[in-house]
């Protein structure tokens, strides 16, 4: 190749290059400048359908594509590959905490609650490939998952939690476009994905969710747990509303296809 050929090729592309930034430069900016429609109280509406659609719940970190747990299951139950969601570099364990979750991995069969058909937790909930449901009234917002059942309550009052628990205790605010939750008081049982990524009972999630356009919105939290990691960290991604036709969050209530998995050593015939 000439020198001159070369240098339109890299000219075409640093065109190509400048147009892309310009192009995402305006959709920022229409981002930014979106209103998104209102409720009766004048709060942006959130009600709808929402799911996220990645592969964070395999591992909110990057990773490639890998084999499942059991090989019997083939491709079936395999891992697919994602970018990840989390933002700044790899999640900043303590090297002791570091030790465990690469152990909950080693031991996940056994230990990821998922398998069990317990509650998913916050974020993890937010991230499940299952859709979920807002439900935005003016002192609180539910929001209703279609795994497990899960329900969270997001107070807009601020209220103190009665007790730990595993979907956390939400108080809400807004700020302009952005429902701003702060989420404390859980245990320490949930994990953030199938990949052992964990933490303690003094975890706290802050997530702000803010609608871009009329079928997406943006979703951030911020992760802090002293006794996990070494300082806060951040995950985002985007959440698309679900427009199919009928759209509706349906039953999928887990726990029956759990119970062998979890009582199946007391039996006196041990299930097959």
């Amino acid at each position: 190749m000439s020198r001159i050929s070369a240098m339109r090729i890299l000219a075409a592309g640093l065109a190509v290059a400048g147009l892309f930034l310009s192009v995402s430069s305006i959709s920022a900016q229409q981002a930014q400048a979106y209103r998104a429609p209102r409720t009766k109280d004048g709060k942006p509406d959130l009600n709808g359908i929402w799911q996220a659609i990645n592969t964070a719940n395999w591992d909110i970190e990057g990773h490639g594509a890998a084999a499942g747990p059991m090989w019997q299951l083939g491709a079936e139950f395999s891992v697919p590959p994602g970018l990840g969601i989390v933002e700044g570099g790899p999640i900043p364990y303590k090297p002791e905490t570091l030790k465990t979750k690469k152990e909950n991995f080693a031991d996940r069969m056994n230990r990821d609650p998922e398998i069990k058909c317990y509650l998913p937790g916050v974020p993890r909930a937010m991230y499940m490939p299952y859709p979920f449901q807002i439900i935005q009234s003016t002192d609180q917002i539910m929001m209703v998952f279609e795994y497990a059942g899960a329900l969270r309550t997001v107070y807009m009052k601020h209220s103190d939690a009665p007790a730990d628990s595993w979907m956390g205790w939400s108080n809400g605010k807004w700020d302009g476009e952005s429902l701003v939750i702060t989420t404390s008081d859980f245990i320490d049982k949930s994990w953030f994905d199938r990949a052992g990524n964990f933490h303690s009972d003094e975890l706290k999630v802050t997530e702000r969710l803010t609608p871009i356009d009329k079928d997406h919105m943006n979703y951030e939290a911020t992760i802090e747990d002293p006794k996990v990691f070494t300082r806060p960290w951040k995950i985002s991604m985007p959440l698309y509303r679900v427009v199919e036709k009928n759209a509706q969050v349906l039953e999928y209530k887990c726990v029956e296809f759990a119970e062998d998995v979890i009582y199946g050593k007391l039996y006196k015939v041990p299930p097959k």
